[in-house]
């Protein structure tokens, strides 16, 4: 059986959230769970809309790279 192990250099992932608190929350313990996999933020991207009913609905895209 063969075993390769290979680096993720490029990760991204999506949050969504019905406040910007809940939201921040999220996106910062991905943050620190990537840290373990030697990922940092290289960019954030966001959006706000509201729903049916006239709430507010957040999202956001983080893209995450490898420490060089």
């Amino acid at each position: 059986m063969d075993f390769q192990i290979d680096m993720i250099e490029d990760k991204v992932e999506f949050f969504e959230a019905s406040d910007l608190k809940t939201l921040e929350k999220k996106i910062n313990e991905q943050i620190e769970v990537n840290k373990a996999i030697l990922l940092s933020v290289h960019s954030v991207s966001h959006q706000m809309q509201f729903d049916e009913n006239g709430r507010p609905y957040y999202s956001a895209v983080v893209h995450f790279k490898a420490k060089k």
